[in-house]
C-alpha cells in the first residue's frame, strides 16, 4: 500500500496570476493562472496519478476501479482540493446545496467549501456575508447596484481559515492566496464582477435568478470552535468537522507517529519539508506536494518541518 501523489491540474482565470509558480514552484500555462486543482476526480480538470501501480490513472479512474483504496459510501469523489493565487478581486458569487445543484445543475453536487489563508498581502480583503435582511431587499439591492451597502468586507490574513457554506455570498479579493476544500462541484453562481471583460470585449455571464435563489438571507455567521491538540512533534488543529468534510492544520516540528488512519486522508504540503515514514518506506515531502493516503495505509511516522492541511470526507 503506498501514498498516492497525484499531478495538480491548473486552470486559466481572468484574475488569475503567478504566484502559484514563486510560492510553489509549479510550471503553470499563462500569467493569468487562477487555480491549481490539487486533488480533484470533477470531469472538469482531472488529477493524475505520478507513482506506484495506479500511475497514469486519473483520480476518477482509481475510485471507479479500486474502491478498496477508499472504503467509501459515495458515488463519486465527494471532495476537491485547490489552491487559488486572486491576483484580482474573484467575481460575487453564491453557491448551490445539494438538492439545488441535483435539480437545475444536472445532478451535481452541492459546493459548500472552506479557505485556509495562505498569503496575503497588507491590507488584503475578502467579501463574506451581506447585509441584507429580507429576500426582497436582497433582490433590490442587487437590481439597484448598491454593493457597499449589500456588500460585507472582512480584513484577513496568513493563517485565517473561513468556513464557507452553500448559500453564503462571499469573494476572495485581490492579494489573497488560499488553500480551498470544497465538495466536488464546479458549480458558480455570479452576482457581481465589476463589470470587468474578457480578451474579446465580453462580459462575463452573471446568474442573478439562481443566485437570489440559493442565497441565505439574512446572512448567518459560522462558529469558528478550532480544536488543538499535540502528539509529539505535532500541533494538530481542526478547523472544521462535519458531514461534508473535516478540515485539519499539522505543523510538524519532530518526528510523530500516526496510527492506522481509519479513512482514506487528502494531504497538501504549504511549506518546508520532511519525510513520511510507512512500512520501511520513506516518501521525500516538499512545499506544493499533494497526496493521499488510501485506507489500509497502516501506521505512519511524519518528521521534518512542515506545515500540512489534511482533509477526509
Amino acid at each position: 500500500m503506498e501514498a498516492i501523489f497525484l499531478q495538480p491540474v491548473f486552470q486559466e482565470r481572468i484574475w488569475g496570476g503567478v504566484k502559484l509558480k514563486t510560492m510553489f514552484g509549479y510550471e503553470l500555462p499563462s500569467a493569468h493562472t487562477g487555480e491549481c486543482w490539487a486533488v480533484s476526480a470533477h470531469p472538469n480538470g482531472p488529477s493524475i496519478v505520478q507513482n506506484g501501480p495506479f500511475a497514469g490513472q486519473t483520480l476518477g479512474e482509481l475510485w471507479t476501479t479500486q474502491p478498496q483504496l477508499f472504503g467509501s459510501q459515495a458515488e463519486r469523489f465527494p471532495l476537491l482540493t485547490k489552491l487559488l493565487d486572486a491576483s484580482d478581486d474573484l467575481s460575487v458569487q453564491v453557491h448551490p446545496a445539494d438538492d439545488y445543484a441535483r435539480r437545475h445543475e444536472g445532478g451535481e453536487l452541492g459546493k459548500t467549501e472552506c479557505w485556509y489563508i495562505v498569503a496575503a498581502d497588507p491590507g488584503a480583503q475578502i467579501i463574506f456575508g451581506h447585509q441584507a435582511r429580507t429576500r426582497e431587499q436582497y433582490a433590490a439591492m442587487i437590481e439597484a447596484g448598491r454593493w457597499d451597502e449589500l456588500l460585507s468586507y472582512v480584513p484577513v490574513q496568513a493563517g485565517d481559515f473561513f468556513y464557507v457554506p452553500s448559500g453564503t455570498l462571499h469573494a476572495l479579493g485581490k492579494g489573497v492566496v488560499v488553500l480551498e476544500t470544497q465538495q466536488s462541484s464546479d458549480t458558480t453562481y455570479r452576482v457581481y464582477d465589476y463589470d470587468r471583460t474578457d480578451a474579446q470585449g465580453n462580459r462575463r455571464e452573471l446568474h442573478l435568478e439562481k443566485a437570489i435563489d440559493v442565497t441565505t438571507v439574512p446572512h448567518e455567521a459560522s462558529s469558528q470552535d478550532y480544536r488543538v491538540e499535540r502528539r509529539e512533534g505535532t500541533e494538530l488543529t481542526t478547523y472544521v468537522s462535519n458531514r461534508f468534510f473535516t478540515v485539519q492544520e499539522w505543523q510538524v516540528s519532530g518526528p510523530t507517529a500516526f496510527p492506522a488512519p481509519e479513512r482514506y486522508l487528502i494531504v497538501s504540503v504549504l511549506d518546508g519539508e520532511g519525510e513520511l515514514q510507512a512500512d520501511g518506506k520513506g516518501y521525500s515531502l516538499r512545499k506544493g506536494e499533494h497526496f493521499i493516503l488510501p485506507l489500509g495505509f497502516g501506521a505512519f511516522t511524519l518528521d521534518g518541518r512542515l506545515e500540512l492541511i489534511v482533509s477526509h470526507e
